[in-house]
C-alpha cells in the first residue's frame, strides 16, 4: 500500500494514505477485542469468523444493525469522538440478547467529509470498547471518505453484529404469563435514542454544554448527554444460564409505550409501577426545559431503564442476586397481568 497513492484522487479531496493511516492506528485496537473464532486481521476483503458448534444442538444466527444517530452532533460540537463507538456496538448488541443469542462478532460503518486519522482512531476506541464490553469480535469494517457529501468534521456511524443461540433456548414469550416479574436494568442516561427532541430542547448548538450542573449530579449537559449507552450482554447472558427468563426488551427509541409490548404476547400486559422506575435527573432536566408531558417521555426515552427482563415471581430473587453479582442495580418494576393493553404505567 506505500505505492498507492493518487494525485487526482486527493485533488477531489480524498487522501487514500490517511486511510492507511488510519488502519495503522486502529490496528492494536481492532486486535485487542479478538476471541477464539476470530480468522485472519485487518486488511481482507471479508472478516473471517470459526464457529464452534460444540454443545450446540441446531445453531440459530441472530444479526443486528444500528448506528447512533444525531447523538453524533453532540460529539461534534464537543469535539468528543471516543464514546459514539460503544454506543454503536450497544445499539445492536442490546438488541441481540433479546433472543438469548451471544453476540460473537462486529463490523463497523463510518462515513465522513475528510478522513483524519486520530478522530478515525478515536472513533474506533470507542467500538473496540464495546466489543470488549460484550465479549464479541471487531472483525472488520469500513472507513468511507465522502468529500461534498459530509462536511469535513463531520461523520455518521453505523454497525453490524451477529450472534448464536441454540434454537431450544430462543427466548419464547408465548410462555409468559400472569404474576412473572418484570424486572429493569438502569440506563446510564438517554443512551442513543431521542436525540433529535432533546438537541431541539436545548438548542444544543447554543447552549452551555461544558459547565457543571448541579441537578445532573455535578456533570456538565454535555457529558450527561454524551455519556455511552450501557451493554448488558455479560449480565443477562449469565442470567440465562441460571434463570427462566420468559422475555427481554431493550428499551430504545419509543420508550417503554413500544419496546416493551415486543417482548408481550397477546392477552397479557406489562404492569409498570412509575414509583419503581429510577428516573435519572438528565430526564426530569429534559421534561422540565421542554415542557414535555409524562406520557411522551416515556414513550420517547428510556427513563433510567435500559432493558426489562421478565422472569417467573419464585425466581425473581435468584434473578436479582445473579445481577448484582454482575455489577447490575436491577430494579422490580411491576408484573405481568391479564389485558391487552400490552404496558400500563400505574
Amino acid at each position: 500500500m506505500e505505492q498507492s497513492y493518487s494525485n487526482s484522487y486527493a485533488a477531489a479531496g480524498v487522501d487514500v494514505t490517511a486511510g492507511y493511516e488510519a488502519v495503522r492506528r486502529m490496528k492494536p485496537m481492532v486486535e485487542s477485542t479478538y476471541i477464539p473464532g476470530v480468522m485472519g486481521t485487518l486488511g481482507g476483503f471479508g472478516g473471517l469468523f470459526a464457529l464452534d458448534l460444540a454443545g450446540i444442538k441446531k445453531p440459530v444466527l441472530v444479526s443486528g444493525t444500528d448506528g447512533v444517530g444525531t447523538k453524533l452532533k453532540l460529539a461534534f460540537l464537543m469535539n468528543r469522538h471516543n464514546t459514539v463507538g460503544i454506543d454503536c456496538v450497544a445499539m445492536c448488541v442490546n438488541d441481540i440478547i433479546c433472543g438469548g443469542a451471544k453476540p460473537l462478532f462486529f463490523l463497523d460503518y463510518i462515513a465522513c467529509g475528510k478522513n483524519n486519522p486520530q478522530r478515525i482512531a478515536d472513533i474506533v476506541s470507542g467500538i473496540t470498547e464495546g466489543c470488549r464490553q460484550a465479549g464479541c469480535a471487531l472483525i472488520g469494517g469500513e472507513t468511507a471518505e465522502m468529500p461534498g457529501f459530509y462536511p469535513e468534521e463531520e461523520y455518521d456511524l453505523a454497525g453490524f453484529s451477529v450472534g448464536i443461540v441454540d434454537e431450544e433456548k430462543i427466548i419464547d414469550p408465548s410462555r409468559m404469563a400472569a404474576g412473572d416479574v418484570v424486572l429493569g436494568l438502569r440506563s446510564s442516561g438517554v443512551h442513543s435514542n431521542g436525540f433529535s427532541l432533546v438537541r431541539k430542547i436545548f438548542d444544543v448548538e447554543h447552549a452551555d454544554l461544558a459547565s457543571p450542573q448541579a441537578d445532573l449530579e455535578g456533570k456538565s449537559l454535555g457529558e450527561a448527554l454524551l455519556e455511552p449507552t450501557r451493554i448488558y450482554v455479560k449480565p443477562v447472558l449469565a442470567l440465562l444460564e441460571a434463570v427462566d427468563v420468559k422475555g427481554i426488551a431493550h428499551i430504545t427509541g419509543g420508550g417503554f409505550y413500544e419496546n416493551i409490548p415486543r417482548s408481550i404476547p397477546g392477552g397479557l400486559c406489562a404492569r409498570i409501577e412509575k414509583a419503581a422506575v429510577p428516573v435519572l435527573p438528565i430526564f426530569r432536566r429534559i421534561a422540565e426545559t421542554g415542557g414535555v408531558p409524562e406520557r411522551d417521555m416515556f414513550n420517547t426515552f428510556n427513563m433510567g431503564v435500559g432493558m426489562t427482563i421478565v422472569v417467573p415471581a419464585p425466581q425473581a430473587d435468584r434473578a436479582l442476586e445473579i445481577l448484582h453479582g454482575c455489577g447490575e442495580a436491577p430494579v422490580v418494576l411491576g408484573e405481568i397481568v391479564q389485558g391487552d393493553e400490552k404496558v400500563v404505567l400505574a
